[in-house]
């Protein structure tokens, strides 16, 4: 597990702390219009807001060019949030590390906050550049990072950054870091990992990382095409990458040797067309037929997973099993959301598309943990080493 300075043992009070924060969230109409990103650093920001620290928050947001401002991705919309949220001003700059951010952060008193313009409005941030690693250290005295959904790269303000002030991890980011870690070294039994979304090669790295770490490995979504070729079935019109089928063929054969049970579907909800209103019905998995697509598991296929998950002391989640944002499509993942939700076990959603099917399904407040790094989890998960997490040790 990742040895980090933790929060708690930094001396804050008095101190201009800059701290790293994840408020990539979405903009409408000059608003934001999902929080969930900027409430899960609240509890770092009012401890140290608490502790008497003067503080200075940075994010980036979007994809701006990185050859300055740019209205739609300006942070400005999320200053305001974060005062309704917070019930006090929050300051802001339209500098990143000019004249206006240096001189808003000098005069910043005790327990006062301040959001500095987007850091991605500059292209050094992406690059790591020592310089301007330097600008962002000049802000502050004390470095916090708590955006765990960027701990994956290595940037200015996530790991360059880190070398220059006294650094510490945030309450999010080590909450991320230990469950993660937890979960991947000493799970309660048993451990049922659910995959899904659309490709093999997107989750290869986290199978091979888990096959012979859990007990069961529950497979969903397009990738599971892939695997019902490497059996030797027909899979129609679905979504399949044949360059990957050997490996799922060496992926089944660990997981026998290593007593895993792997859980592929026995039923499929298939498709003549990728749409809302295809006509669709069920067939079993070896009657697919050769014109239509398979886009959701079958009721079979979901009375098999939800027994597996009932059984679960740990669960860990990543990626959905069908076209969920199709109504048509969705009830394969509503379904197995609500068994983890009911599952006596601690649940872990790992990012990503899980995360907004729990939370369209309502069932966020019951999960157990809920990742907010998609990428970031996903290398973890996978053993890589987080640039941003590796610099706080």
């Amino acid at each position: 597990m990742y040895a980090i300075k933790s929060l708690e043992s930094a001396a804050v009070a008095g101190k201009r702390v800059l701290c790293r924060v994840d408020f990539n969230v979405p903009i409408k109409a000059g608003r934001v219009a999902d929080d969930t990103r900027i409430r899960a650093a609240l509890p770092t920001i009012e401890y140290l807001l608490g502790q008497g620290a003067r503080l200075i928050l940075m994010s980036h947001l979007g994809r701006p060019s990185g050859t300055g401002f740019e209205e739609a991705f300006s942070l400005a919309p999320v200053a305001a949030h974060l005062a309704s949220l917070l019930g006090r001003e929050v300051a802001f700059s339209g500098d990143v590390t000019g004249e206006d951010a240096l001189s808003k952060s000098a005069a910043l008193e005790d327990g006062e906050v301040l959001l500095i313009e987007n850091l991605r409005f500059d292209a050094r941030e992406k690059k790591n550049n020592p310089d301007f690693c330097a600008e962002l250290a000049a802000l502050g005295e004390v470095y916090v990072n708590d955006a765990f959904g960027t701990a994956h790269r290595a940037h200015a303000s996530t790991a360059g950054i880190a070398a220059l002030l006294p650094a510490y991890a945030g309450f999010l980011l080590q909450k991320e870091v230990e469950t993660l870690s937890g979960m991947l070294e000493a799970p309660e039994r048993p451990f049922v990992v659910i995959l899904g979304g659309s490709k093999v090669s997107d989750k290869i790295k986290v199978i091979d990382a888990l096959i012979e770490k859990c007990d069961a490995l529950i497979i969903g979504g397009g990738m599971c095409f892939t695997f019902l070729l490497a059996q030797g079935l027909d899979v129609g019109a679905s979504l399949q990458e044949p360059d990957w089928v050997e490996s799922c063929k060496k992926t089944l054969e660990r997981a026998k040797k290593a007593n895993v049970s792997v859980l592929l579907p026995i039923d499929i909800v298939v498709a003549d067309r990728f749409a809302e209103d295809a006509a669709y019905h069920t067939v079993a998995v070896d009657s697919i037929p050769a014109d239509m697509m398979g886009l959701d598991i079958g009721p079979e296929t979901i009375g098999l997973y939800a027994q597996a998950i009932a059984g679960a002391k740990t669960l860990f989640w990543n990626g959905p099993m069908g076209v969920f944002e199709m109504k048509a499509f969705e009830n394969g993942t509503r379904e197995l959301a609500f068994a983890v939700a009911r599952a006596q076990a601690q649940t872990i959603i790992g990012g990503g598309d899980s995360v907004a099917a729990v939370n369209a399904f309502g069932l966020a407040d019951r999960i157990g943990f809920i990742s907010t790094g998609g990428g970031a989890s996903m290398e973890l998960v996978q053993g890589e080493a987080l640039p941003g997490v590796v610099a706080l040790q």
